[in-house]
């Protein structure tokens, strides 16, 4: 699917995301009705179920399966959150984070050669295993930053983007996004995607990356305990 008709078709953006994420991580996949899931077995050892704009019914089935474990996650792609929000409150869940989005780029507007470090105390490392393309930066014997992306249907999916909090605001960040994306190039690739935190969201955007739709994610526990998005 080219750029353009995927951007319009959030739906199978999920899929494609789904597929990217879980490719990357290792996860089994499986459709609960028509909406895909992914067994979280290195995190909580549960299911994850994931649908765009549910109807009433698909929602209230989807809490119904989510809800028979503390450790399942129910995550929603919209844009009506208040909608969602109360249907989780109907359905007995609640919301352990709204602040994710989902954000896709145009990989035509990505620059496909590798980055390089101006400082030569960090060290860039590449490596691909199982379809996964990683990128580390080190200071010393120590990780300043890393991420992964994993190539599904022309689409690159960047995962697990992290610059440790001892070497933030040194553009690192950026630099992992950039050294990933060349990796994606050696693909047949035409779209970037990911899911970001709310500072994640201002990073990926001055990289030319665009907002698609915000993500809830849902469950039994209550509200106060561990946001579920960094599980």
């Amino acid at each position: 699917m080219s750029h353009d008709a995927l951007v319009e078709d959030i739906a199978e953006l999920l899929d494609v995301w789904v597929a990217g994420w879980s490719g990357s991580r290792s996860y089994e996949t499986r459709k609960e009705g028509r909406f895909p899931a992914a067994l979280r077995a290195d995190k909580t050892g549960d299911w994850e179920f994931f649908a765009h704009d549910p109807s009433d019914a698909e929602f209230a089935a989807l809490a119904s399966k989510t809800a028979q474990a503390e450790t399942r996650i129910l995550t929603i792609l919209t844009n009506d959150v208040a909608r969602y929000t109360q249907l989780a409150r109907e359905n007995g869940l609640n919301i352990t984070s709204d602040s994710q989005a989902m954000m896709i780029v145009d990989m035509g507007t990505q620059d496909a050669e590798d980055p390089w470090l101006s400082d030569d105390d960090l060290k860039l490392t590449t490596s691909e295993s199982k379809g996964v393309h990683y990128a580390v930066v080190h200071a010393g014997e120590e990780v300043a930053a890393s991420g992964q992306v994993f190539v599904v249907r022309q689409t690159a999916v960047f995962d697990k983007i992290v610059t440790e909090p001892n070497y933030q605001r040194r553009g690192l960040g950026s630099f992992i996004m950039k050294a990933l994306a060349a990796q994606a190039f050696q693909h047949d690739v035409e779209s970037g995607l990911l899911l970001a935190s709310l500072d994640g969201q201002h990073l990926y955007s001055h990289l030319g990356w665009k907002h698609v739709s915000q993500v809830l994610m849902m469950s039994t526990k209550p509200v106060d305990e561990t946001d579920l998005s960094v599980a």
